[in-house]
């Protein structure tokens, strides 16, 4: 009787799960670090170095020689930001918040925000510690050109949203063997060091070779990025369709499954995580 009548309409209802996620996606940001500087900080000096450690072995080894005719530092970039994006955006969803999570005692939480706001966070902090490396590589070192910027960005959003839909299929069924996914989670992180094809060309590999790694969405989307990064590199044993058709499916799957294991949520699971 005292209640207020708010009228909820599709368009208003669309705001406010947007502003919904927005906040989200901040607090999701927050979580690493107190300070979103020094979050932002620690993000890029984690991407410096591994470029600088990459950078040396591939020095040590003497395998300048097997990268694409341009900017060998720029080369090396072109597959640590999209492996750190791929990698990072698995963990954040895949350790997303849940039905049986204690925001989700307030009444506009879903487990779909949750994993948005995941996504979205590491998306924001790795877009911004990409522009600025570059930025910095740019101005304090030597200036870089990039022969199709907007498809090798397109690239990136291909690595974040691949590493999104395998973390929401690995969300899914931590509740039911929580072990075996942190196992298979590591595994497939430590796999992509070298599956992801980041060290190497796909036009250089052999047909046995490259039946080793065309599997891998990740190795597709960092061979087309080089592509597109560099006017000398014109993949041919890759291609941008595989990596976005494979993580469809997988997303389609990783969210049936968490829809299923919502309907069997327990609060004991909190204990198992």
């Amino acid at each position: 009787m005292f209640t207020p009548q708010r009228r909820t309409g599709t368009v208003s209802t669309g705001f406010s799960i947007l502003g919904l996620i927005f906040h989200a996606t901040v607090r999701s940001v927050r979580k690493s670090h107190g300070n979103a500087m020094m979050g932002l900080v620690m993000n890029m000096m984690q991407t410096v170095l591994l470029v600088g450690a990459f950078y040396v072995m591939f020095d040590v080894l003497h395998m300048r020689g097997s990268a694409v005719r341009g900017d060998f530092l720029l080369y090396i970039m072109s597959g640590i930001f999209l492996f750190l994006t791929h990698t990072k955006s698995i963990g954040a969803v895949a350790s997303a918040e849940t039905s049986t999570s204690q925001m989700m005692k307030h009444a506009p939480m879903t487990t779909a925000v949750t994993i948005g706001a995941a996504a979205l966070g590491v998306l924001y902090i790795q877009t911004l510690s990409l522009l600025t490396v570059l930025f910095v590589y740019d101005v304090a070192i030597t200036p870089i050109t990039i022969d199709n910027p907007v498809g090798a960005y397109a690239m990136v959003l291909m690595s974040w949203f691949t590493g999104s839909a395998i973390g929401v299929l690995l969300l899914a069924a931590r509740p039911w063997a929580p072990n075996a996914v942190g196992i298979i989670q590591q595994l497939y992180s430590r796999a992509n060091m070298i599956a992801s094809g980041k060290m190497f060309l796909a036009n250089t590999l052999s047909s046995k070779m490259l039946a080793l790694f065309s599997w891998n969405p990740l190795f597709h989307a960092i061979d087309q990025a080089r592509g597109f990064t560099f006017i000398n590199y014109n993949p041919h044993y890759s291609n941008w369709h595989y990596p976005l058709y494979v993580g469809l499916a997988i997303l389609m799957i990783g969210l049936m499954g968490e829809f299923y294991t919502r309907q069997y949520a327990s609060l004991s699971w909190g204990a198992r995580r």
